[in-house]
């Protein structure tokens, strides 16, 4: 019990400790001991750190958030440790949005204004997230209310189908878009515009008020739907609340940095394991967890090829796989297959 309750002073602490460092590491060093005193710094490491180091760090803690607390929902919501923000297929159509945009629609940014132009990907990730949640929410709706089963069958199949378009227009592009598609679906923390930014951060920040808010009824959910129902929570209205918070935050995200893997699926099973079940503490903790790993994984990539960058979600598939053939093994045992 007393190392729940410190557990979130140190993540804190150690979210502090690793932003600081985020905030002096890349390809230009900063000095840990200039950062504390700015004024010292010169111009360039001043435009480093103000346009550059700054608008990242902030990027990876609002992503790393947004994807923790939408997988600590999805397990909630189909009270499955294996399930993760992409079950519902959010991922894959943000992925197909994106590459519409860069193999199809790339003559129609010239036209456009150039704030516009500049964002097309993005605004196409976005849109193809949030109809492929509306067209699998709508398959999952019978007349007794929404399938958990069906919802999850559904997301697999658009996935799947999202999949198959994807491939299609991999050998339609390009050379050069293709490379450009590729390392967008390998999620980059680079290129993010400055109002991207911020919808993240804003984003991140109002999921965590909401979230909060409903960590009684996810823990009602917990104990099974007809139970929650006894308890006098609407469960039909909560799971399409919590599945639209998802799906839209989720769709922010892909938006602004591409498809980042396994932060979604290893942050809350994780916090789970340190800090019990209980979603007023699981959601709070799996944010700044998330925050804190993407913010980690980021470092990594920014380092291990240096002068080159590696993108980011080769950084948390490498750190993340392991941990899921973990909990498949330890899922085996528990039902007595191995």
């Amino acid at each position: 019990m007393q190392a729940r309750n410190t557990l979130l002073p140190v993540l804190l602490g150690l979210l502090l400790v690793t932003s600081f460092i985020s905030l002096a590491t890349g390809p230009m060093a900063l000095d840990l001991l200039k950062l504390l005193t700015p004024s010292t710094l010169s111009p360039t490491e001043n435009l480093v750190l103000l346009h550059i180091r700054l608008p990242r760090t902030l990027l990876c803690l609002g992503v790393g958030a947004i994807l923790a607390l939408c997988g600590a929902v999805m397990q909630g919501l189909f009270r499955n440790p294996l399930a993760d923000p992409g079950i519902i297929g959010v991922s894959s159509g943000a992925a197909l949005g994106a590459a519409l945009s860069m193999v199809l629609l790339a003559p129609l940014a010239v036209l456009l204004p150039a704030w516009l132009g500049a964002s097309l990907t993005s605004l196409m990730a976005f849109a193809g997230g949030l109809i492929t949640t509306l067209v699998v929410y709508q398959l999952a709706r019978t007349p007794q209310g929404t399938s958990v089963s069906i919802l999850l069958l559904a997301g697999v199949a658009i996935a799947a189908l999202s999949g198959g378009i994807l491939g299609l227009l991999n050998y339609l592009a390009d050379d050069e878009t293709l490379r450009d598609l590729t390392l967008w679906q390998m999620g980059s923390m680079a290129k993010s515009a400055p109002f991207q930014l911020a919808l993240v951060c804003a984003t991140a920040i109002m999921l965590t008020i909401l979230l909060r808010r409903h960590a009684h009824n996810l823990n009602a959910l917990a104990l099974g739907e007809a139970e929650a129902s006894h308890l006098g929570i609407d469960v039909q209205s909560l799971k399409r609340k919590l599945v639209l918070m998802a799906a839209l935050a989720v769709g922010v995200s892909v938006a602004a940095v591409g498809i980042i893997g396994f932060v979604g699926l290893v942050v809350p099973h994780l916090v789970r394991l340190l800090a019990g079940p209980d979603h007023r503490r699981l959601l709070p903790l799996s944010a700044l967890l998330g925050a804190w790993l993407l913010l980690l994984a980021d470092m990594l990539a920014r380092t291990l090829a240096a002068p080159a960058e590696m993108p980011v979600g080769i950084v948390t598939a490498l750190l993340g796989a392991p941990f899921f053939l973990w909990l498949l093994l330890k899922q085996k045992r528990g039902i007595g297959l191995a």
